[in-house]
């Protein structure tokens, strides 16, 4: 993967942001990492699915590994990462539908297959937990979250706990190295 390519078609999608911002889990920041430009960029896009196809690859993706994108911000993600892989995914909602089928987990999934979650951004790491863990209530084999961003700020230790292992493709100290003195990694 080519890290500073990444890198630099965040910067240019204008998805890396500093000032103060609130985050998804009630904590502040001097910088955010806008995951719906990003994933609204064509050329972001296309380097986040063939990183993150060389990933599941690596795992030895061959038509068996299962995708799975949490609702709603890594739908774009898996989709096209399914596209570059050949891997079949499913979408995890974060809550059951109150009409329809009333799923949770959206596509084909049976007990026993191998699931990887893949994320947007990934500060606590929580929404992956929950992923994982709807994943594993109907039989999936999850071990493995890959992210575009961790911001280390625990969701590596939070994952762990609970059995997973977190790979990103970048890291906000990767993609901070040269912002301004007064914005703090973490």
């Amino acid at each position: 993967m080519d890290t500073q390519g990444l890198i630099d078609a965040l910067r240019d999608a204008d998805a890396v942001k500093f000032g103060e911002f609130e985050l998804s889990h009630g904590g502040t920041s001097n910088y955010y990492v806008d995951k719906y430009v990003f994933e609204t960029d064509p050329a972001s896009l296309e380097l986040i699915a063939e990183a993150f196809a060389e990933r599941v690859d690596a795992l030895g993706g061959d038509g068996e590994t299962k995708l799975a994108g949490v609702a709603l911000g890594a739908v774009p993600l898996v989709a096209v990462t399914s596209v570059e892989s050949g891997e079949p995914y499913v979408i995890v909602r974060k809550q059951k539908k109150e009409y329809g089928t009333g799923n949770l987990i959206e596509g084909e999934l049976e007990a026993g297959e191998e699931v990887v979650v893949l994320e947007d951004i990934a500060t606590t790491g929580q929404s992956a937990v929950d992923a994982a863990e709807a994943l594993r209530e109907v039989g999936a084999v999850v071990d493995r979250v890959i992210v575009v961003v961790d911001r280390e700020e625990g969701a590596a230790e939070n994952l762990a706990d609970h059995d997973l292992e977190l790979e990103s493709l970048l890291t906000a100290s990767d993609l901070l190295a040269d912002a301004p003195d007064d914005v703090d990694v973490a």
